[in-house]
């Protein structure tokens, strides 16, 4: 009968309707422990040492690490903040010195370059993070001037840097308080490890990020 018809038919309506909202109810509860495990995964992420540091930065702090080149070979790599900004594989480093400057309060990349070096230096701002690392013989453009800048961002072996040396600096543009990330290989042909070339360098940790200055 019509009425039968009628009732069978609300009936599978109902019964749709009831495992359209099940469905539904269901598709949230998994979207939510999908999104829980995205988070999760996201903490774990960021809550792991970054840059090969071997513990997780404090608050304030950046995760930086310095390679210099090795031999006239395989270019230096710079790593900072958890991210590669400067590498052979990445083209974008020549050889003497490559420097990358970022901004000591925020972490940004400002700026990096390995070419027309003393320019480069005078222009960098107080506060900015300034990273080295050397490439092939680095003394061969190096001016009494560059060291003299290299000095008043913090470095100790600037002065001492020589034909074919192997160097790593991680400082900040003024303050000359002594640096404790710079790292330096003399070349000595009684203790290289290249013919003609000492080992390469590296630093590595925890970078303090600039105090914001507060204006009155």
């Amino acid at each position: 009968s019509l009425l039968s018809t009628a009732i069978l038919y609300l009936v599978v309506i109902a019964v749709l309707l009831m495992t359209w909202i099940v469905a539904m109810n269901l598709f949230d509860v998994q979207s939510e422990i999908f999104l829980s495990l995205l988070s999760a995964l996201s903490d774990i992420n960021q809550n792991e040492p970054q840059c090969s540091v071997s513990t997780v930065c404090p608050p304030n702090h950046f995760s930086i690490q310095l390679r210099s080149g090795t031999a006239n070979i395989i270019g230096p790599k710079i790593c900072f903040d958890g991210k590669t900004i400067m590498s052979h594989v990445m083209n974008n480093v020549g050889r003497g010195l490559n420097i990358a400057v970022l901004n000591g309060e925020t972490g940004a990349v400002e700026k990096f370059d390995s070419n027309e070096i003393l320019a480069y230096l005078k222009e960098i701002k107080t506060g900015r993070i300034v990273l080295v690392a050397s490439y092939d013989d680095v003394a061969e453009k190096l001016t009494d001037k560059m060291r003299e800048i290299f000095v008043e961002m913090g470095s100790s072996f600037i002065t001492s840097v020589r034909t074919r040396d192997s160097w790593v600096f991680a400082g900040r543009a003024g303050t000359e308080q002594k640096s404790l990330f710079e790292k330096q290989a003399v070349n000595d042909a009684k203790t290289n490890v290249y013919e003609g070339w000492p080992d390469m360098v590296e630093v590595s940790g925890c970078f303090p990020r600039t105090e914001t200055v507060v204006k009155n």
